[in-house]
C-alpha cells in the first residue's frame, strides 16, 4: 500500500464526497479507490483484447505472404529513413 497526499479541487473534491456517500464508505481514500477501481481500467487497459491480437496476426500473415521473410540491409534502412 503506497500512502499518497493529494490537492483536489473543489470539483474533484466534490465528486470524491459523492462516491464516499453513495457507497457508505468510511474515508476519502476508500473513495478514491473506489473510483479509481471503477473507471481506471479505461485508462489502463492492459491486456490485448482477443479481436485486436487476431487483427495484428492476420495483418502479419498478410505481410508475409506478400513479401515473404525478406531482409532489409543497414543502407536500405538508413536510406528510407534519409540518414546519410
Amino acid at each position: 500500500m503506497t500512502i499518497a497526499r493529494v490537492l483536489l479541487d473543489e470539483y474533484s473534491n466534490k465528486v470524491i464526497n459523492v462516491v464516499k456517500a453513495k457507497y457508505s464508505l468510511k474515508d476519502k481514500s476508500e473513495a478514491l479507490n473506489k473510483f479509481i477501481h471503477t473507471y481506471g481500467q479505461e485508462e489502463t487497459d492492459l491486456d490485448a483484447k482477443d479481436e485486436y491480437v487476431e487483427k495484428v496476426e492476420k495483418i502479419v500473415e498478410n505481410h508475409y505472404k506478400k513479401y515473404g521473410y525478406q531482409n532489409m540491409s543497414l543502407e536500405e534502412l538508413d536510406k528510407l529513413f534519409k540518414k546519410e
